[in-house]
């Protein structure tokens, strides 16, 4: 009696046991030849092209030109060589701008992994946790002329911040404007990092999980020996997202502080945008080559790191 098959990767053998993806069909030819890796690859170029086609127009094309700005003078366009780049890196705003948007996402990064980390495990384990999950996105749906108000009312002077606590700090003329940016950064971007975090752990196989634990292995062991490998994926994904974003944290700050606020929170997006004002768009060019490719730089050092 043949083997039937019952669903396009499932079939059950002579014995009757259901199997996945080992049959005389799929051997040689079948179903792993049309699915082979490079026939996938294949198959996906049609799928692919409008979306590489609109990258190519819409960002490779664009950042090329700023490639070729950064090497001429913004009004006259004559050729200046290394010029534009070396006005950029002894600018004394610009390396300001470095050291707090370095020390911004040292400090972003683990605390948001790992908060969205340990949050993703408390809520994976709840039944009914459904609508806390909800509340974790609300603050992404928050326009930010709302963020901008409820920052003012917090972190005045007189706000409601130090009315609670009966101090009388200045949050933000101050070094604190630093942490009061950090936890902006943190309280925004929460949500989307423990929904990405809870899809890796809901995606990792519930039989490994109960074939460790009936061997007498606890939370923690099942965490690190099972859980954690298989989120690799999303540790790299959520660590991208995260370097990324904290680039933009800026428009909140801006339009709470202005264009120039407290020295501790002076980021790169304050530094261009005061460029753009003043058109100086050479320099604008250089830097951000300058940033790109450190961003490319540190995106495939954790890929590589990662092996993903």
């Amino acid at each position: 009696m043949r083997s039937q098959r019952r669903w396009p990767f499932t079939w059950r053998n002579r014995n009757g046991k259901r199997r996945f993806g080992t049959s005389s069909f799929g051997r040689k030819g079948g179903i792993r030849a049309l699915f082979s890796p490079r026939q996938e690859g294949i198959h996906a170029l049609p799928f692919l092209f409008p979306s590489l086609l609109g990258m190519a127009y819409f960002v490779l094309l664009p950042f090329g030109d700023v490639i070729r700005r950064s090497f001429t003078t913004a009004v006259t366009g004559e050729y200046v060589g290394w010029e534009n780049y070396r006005r950029v890196f002894e600018n004394e705003a610009f390396r300001l701008a470095v050291r707090n948007t370095v020390r911004f996402s040292a400090v972003c990064l683990p605390l948001l992994i790992v908060l969205g980390l340990l949050t993703a495990l408390i809520l994976s384990g709840m039944r009914r946790g459904l609508w806390l999950k909800s509340v974790f996105l609300f603050p992404m749906a928050m326009p930010a002329a709302t963020v901008v108000v409820v920052w003012k009312l917090a972190f005045h002077r007189e706000g409601l911040l130090n009315m609670v606590t009966g101090l009388e700090l200045d949050y933000m003329n101050t070094d604190l404007a630093f942490w009061v940016l950090v936890f902006s950064y943190l309280w925004k971007n929460l949500g989307y990092t423990v929904i990405l975090w809870l899809a890796g752990i809901l995606s990792v196989p519930k039989e490994l999980i109960e074939a460790a634990c009936t061997d007498g292995a606890g939370k923690i062991r099942v965490f690190f020996s099972i859980q954690l490998p298989h989120l690799k994926g999303s540790l790299y994904t959520i660590t991208v997202l995260s370097f990324l974003n904290s680039f933009k944290a800026f428009r909140e700050a801006y339009l709470v502080a202005g264009p120039y606020p407290q020295e501790s929170m002076y980021l790169l997006q304050h530094l261009f945008n005061n460029w753009f004002a003043r058109l100086e768009l050479d320099k604008m060019a250089a830097g951000a080559v300058s940033i790109g490719i450190v961003l490319l730089a540190v995106i495939l050092l954790l890929r590589r790191l990662l092996e993903v």
